[in-house]
């Protein structure tokens, strides 16, 4: 072994114990986040589209009041088995400022499938009012952004369905200031965000986590049945053209001793 590989075995191996130092010196700070097993995972993993509906409509009632997802549209939702018509009637939902018209003024106009979501609040200053001074994050990329990496990593739904999950009450040596709420998957463990969903008669909590979570996965990657199915087809292409370069090989060959 060269000396070269034995000294980034030991730069390596200490990296290693210094991050593992940090973690246990530091457990407050550690964001615990618990792996669920979903359906849109491993090479031919597909959105359960009546998952994704559900989804929705939690986003809708619930999300939407304060999160934005200013990526997405109206008309992205038929992507995930609305007809055309039910995406018109979201869209109309809601009043959108357009503009302007013939006058130079600005006006407001009912929702159109080409709309982006509306965001609820008109910009940043408006949002921190209206929660306490916290900002809430646009959830468009919300599972990407979460997802874990390297020893840590895990799916960004995993991240979300555990942060729906594991509001607790404090330890009783842990303080949490006026405005704050104790959560084991958030780092830190004190968001500002009070529990968004509960158990209810129609659902019960981890169903409603999971559902939300697999609708923010879908948001962030959209394309990801397609990239299965590309995949798919790059291996079966793999393997055919490994077959006839075999049989090209023995064939060119088969004189030759």
């Amino acid at each position: 072994m060269s000396k070269r590989r034995i000294v980034l075995g030991i730069v390596t191996a200490i990296a290693g114990l210094a991050a593992l130092g940090i973690v246990a010196a530091n457990p407050v700070h550690h964001a615990e986040v618990h792996t669920q097993s979903w359906s849109f995972n491993g090479f031919f993993g597909s959105f359960d589209q009546a998952q994704l509906k559900r989804g929705h409509v939690i986003y809708k009632d619930v999300c939407s009041g304060c999160h934005s997802m200013g990526l997405l549209a109206y008309r992205d939702l038929q992507d995930i088995g609305y007809t055309e018509d039910e995406v018109k009637a979201f869209a109309a939902e809601v009043q959108v400022e357009d503009g302007p018209n013939d006058a130079g003024e600005m006006f407001e106009r009912p929702g159109r499938p080409s709309d982006r979501f509306k965001a609820p609040f008109p910009n940043e200053q408006a949002a921190r009012a209206g929660n306490n001074g916290a900002l809430p994050p646009d959830l468009s990329l919300m599972a990407k952004a979460r997802a874990g990496a390297g020893f840590l990593g895990y799916d960004g739904a995993d991240y979300i369905f555990s942060l729906m999950t594991m509001y607790k009450d404090p330890p009783a040596d842990v303080t949490i200031p006026e405005g704050m709420h104790y959560n084991e998957a958030f780092k830190g463990h004190q968001i500002a965000m009070p529990p968004p969903l509960s158990d209810s008669e129609e659902a019960p909590l981890d169903q409603q986590a999971q559902d939300i979570a697999v609708f923010l996965t879908w948001a962030a990657e959209g394309n990801l049945e397609e990239r299965h199915r590309t995949g798919v087809k790059a291996i079966l292409f793999l393997v055919v053209f490994t077959l006839l370069a075999y049989a090209t090989k023995r064939k060119v060959w088969a004189n030759v001793h």
